[in-house]
């Protein structure tokens, strides 16, 4: 999936303000654009773990040319597997029932901070006739000491 685009503002303490136009309540800040573009991926994925735990609508990341913030990959397959819940109707008790899971075991499928197994989001997506898919592309600039686990 493209990166959620990101816009980073002067502030008037020799910060960056970073703002999300797909996710309108991201707003955080870094110290130079590296920091900035750090502090963005993590309130995106608060802002999209609330909007989850909230049964709201994740927009997918909108076309444009400008600064992206890309997300883990397991944060992605958590994403598509709730999109693909959503969309269905497929409620978590159904999903438990399905995959012979207990409740506790499908919340953290859709927990953006439990580190869930991919064999499990690729059955629970198989149960919903998907097929979670895993492709490799080359990075938009360099981020050698940018990232961070």
């Amino acid at each position: 999936m493209d990166g959620y685009r990101v816009s980073l503002t002067p502030d008037d303490n020799d910060t960056l303000l970073v703002t999300c136009p797909d996710l309108p309540e991201v707003t955080s800040f870094g110290e130079d654009e590296a920091d900035a573009l750090l502090h963005a991926k993590d309130a995106i994925e608060e802002a999209i773990a609330a909007r989850i735990a909230h049964r709201r609508e994740v927009p997918a990341p909108s076309k444009g040319a400008g600064l992206r913030v890309h997300l883990p990959a397991l944060t992605e397959a958590k994403i598509a597997l709730y999109r693909t819940a959503m969309e269905q109707k497929v409620r978590k008790a159904e999903l438990g029932r399905r995959l012979r899971a207990h409740g506790p075991q499908i919340d953290r499928l859709f927990d953006l901070r439990h580190v869930s197994q991919i064999p499990l989001i690729e059955a629970a997506l198989e149960t919903m006739g998907k097929r979670l898919a895993v492709t490799v592309e080359p990075l938009d600039r360099p981020t050698e000491g940018v990232r961070r686990p």
